[in-house]
């Protein structure tokens, strides 16, 4: 079937969002070489920009930090602004850092934690027609996260469970990756930034800023970084 037909059923069947997996870097040059055996760029922009039309949303990703160089980020952030000047569909955008292990290309270095932020906060720049923009801290290591929180990220992602198998096989930063909704809070908190709890439309299900929870000394592993005054 198309294309068209078979968003029109995925929305009949009651599906309200798309995930943005799958674009990984969208200029041919280096797609074909990590992601021959999916569809082009091209083609996935156009699935997303069906389903837009259909009145659904959806979010965007892209694999940084392995043979690609700044123009090929550049050109793929490109080609979502341009989509989302179009049709306004997109709710998120997600950088998504490429890890080395178990894979084919081991022997390519990871980004550092300064590439990392710096990418961030690059996207948030340049994709200024997106409303969110989300750190996956199950890939980055929940310090990394918090950081990212001050370098245009606004969005950290939940309670996570063992789907995430393959980020930790691929060498991500948490190997068992799982946080409670008061371990989610406290980090947020401790960053001076407001936790909210959100659907997958961000449409705000709770507001934990006055929340108060009984006494939990487990938050190894958090900063605490000195909240700095908009005024």
């Amino acid at each position: 079937m198309s294309y068209e037909e078979g968003m029109r059923r995925i929305a009949e069947s009651g599906v309200d969002s798309l995930r943005g997996g799958g674009a990984e870097i969208f200029h041919p040059e280096i797609r074909e070489q990590i992601a021959g055996d999916k569809c082009t760029g091209e083609q996935w922009l156009r699935i997303h920009e069906i389903w837009h039309e259909l009145g659904k949303r959806s979010n965007a990703t892209m694999l940084y930090g392995h043979i690609e160089k700044y123009e090929h980020r550049i050109h793929h952030m490109e080609q979502l602004r341009q989509l989302q000047d179009k049709t306004g569909g997109f709710q998120t955008f997600i950088p998504l850092k490429f890890r080395n292990q178990d894979n084919e290309m081991s022997h390519i270095p990871e980004t550092s934690v300064i590439e990392d932020l710096r990418n961030y906060a690059i996207s948030r720049i340049y994709l200024d027609n997106f409303d969110h923009i989300k750190a996956y801290w199950p890939m980055i290591g929940r310090q990394i996260a918090q950081l990212s929180l001050s370098f245009g990220v606004d969005d950290i992602d939940g309670t996570i469970d063992d789907t995430t198998k393959i980020y930790s096989m691929a060498g991500s930063e948490e190997q068992n990756p799982a946080l409670s909704t008061q371990e989610l809070v406290n980090m947020i908190r401790r960053v001076g930034r407001q936790p909210i709890e959100r659907d997958t439309l961000y449409k705000v299900i709770k507001d934990y800023t006055d929340e108060v929870f009984e006494e939990d000394t487990a938050f190894r592993g958090y900063f605490d970084l000195p909240v700095v005054s908009n005024s």
